[in-house]
């Protein structure tokens, strides 16, 4: 497949910096896209460095043989399984820093056969990985309308969840949709209230590949893989483009980052509660970034995002 798409990364330098990066370090790409972030971190490498890059897009990984650089590794498959790669390798608790991507990229939302988008025509399909699992339509064809609104709801915030639901119910008793702009015009004349900056199919679109790819346990699964890879002040670089997916990070540094959980009111001093109460933090929170207004000018899909750091604690 060739690539005609033009992709901006996402905080490109700054996610980057926030790896701290050593020039005889050990880091993960679990989100390579197009690569704009593992050529970055590539280029402040030195000759002893080593990048591995995951990702489960057949796209990205054709996209991936163009580096041709010793230090480099791609591997094909979802980030939530970067503990099971990492430990092929013997690097877990040896990585110096890991880097996420979250969401669609532009590649995938860009190319209308690959069903991400409203905007453009296309085969209803969704799948991050094209080779495996259902697509959106064939979900979409036997799934019942309680079980659509739910995830509309659940992962659109769709205030019109029931009412789309049974209009795709419906539709798919007399034919069943199989084109990304019938699903998208469905929605529309669905919904009973239009909200001039966003098209209505917008929050229906998100929540089907949310569902479809099972991006939310992905992510939590590649944050709790993260904490085994990650070494002694290892670093993490989260960029996240919707609620949902930042929620999960905030929630998750926060989890980590506690200090001993001890009952209000007990008359102990410090030295005391650090005695009897085992310390479990195994996260420092290090800082919080948003785009600039001239990025967001420049790229308006990067409006949205927010850039998580933390860092791994020795023990």
């Amino acid at each position: 497949m060739s690539e005609n798409y033009l992709h901006t990364t996402v905080l490109l330098d700054e996610a980057v910096k926030g790896l701290n990066l050593r020039p005889d370090g050990v880091y993960l790409d679990g989100t390579f896209g197009r690569g704009g972030h593992s050529r970055l971190i590539l280029s402040k490498l030195g000759a002893q460095g080593r990048l591995f890059a995951i990702d489960r897009d057949p796209a990205a990984i054709e996209a991936a043989r163009a580096i041709e650089d010793a230090r480099f590794a791609i591997i094909h498959g979802p980030f939530s399984a970067m503990a099971e790669y990492m430990a092929q390798r013997d690097l877990l608790g040896k990585v110096d820093g890991i880097l996420l991507d979250l969401g669609v990229s532009s590649p995938q939302l860009d190319d209308p056969e690959r069903g991400f988008s409203f905007m453009r025509d296309g085969p209803l399909d969704m799948r991050m990985d094209t080779t495996r699992g259902q697509s959106a339509a064939q979900w979409l064809a036997q799934a019942s309308a309680e079980d659509i609104a739910w995830v509309l709801k659940t992962f659109g915030e769709e205030r019109f969840a029931k009412r789309i639901a049974r209009a795709i119910v419906a539709h798919n008793r007399q034919q069943p949709m199989t084109r990304t702009r019938e699903l998208a015009v469905l929605i529309a004349d669905a919904s009973p209230f239009r909200d001039k900056h966003k098209h209505p199919a917008t929050r229906s679109f998100q929540a089907i590949r949310i569902y479809i790819n099972s991006e939310l346990e992905e992510i939590e699964q590649a944050l709790d893989g993260a904490l085994t890879v990650l070494g002694p002040i290892g670093r993490l670089s989260v960029i996240s483009f919707h609620s949902l997916e930042d929620r999960l990070v905030k929630q998750f540094i926060r989890q980590h980052s506690r200090g001993p959980q001890v009952p209000a009111g007990l008359p102990l001093t410090e030295a005391q509660i650090a005695a009897q109460y085992r310390d479990q933090r195994q996260l420092k929170a290090a800082g919080k970034m948003q785009p600039s207004a001239r990025e967001i000018s420049d790229n308006p899909r990067a409006r949205s995002s927010v850039l998580r750091f933390a860092e791994k604690l020795a023990p």
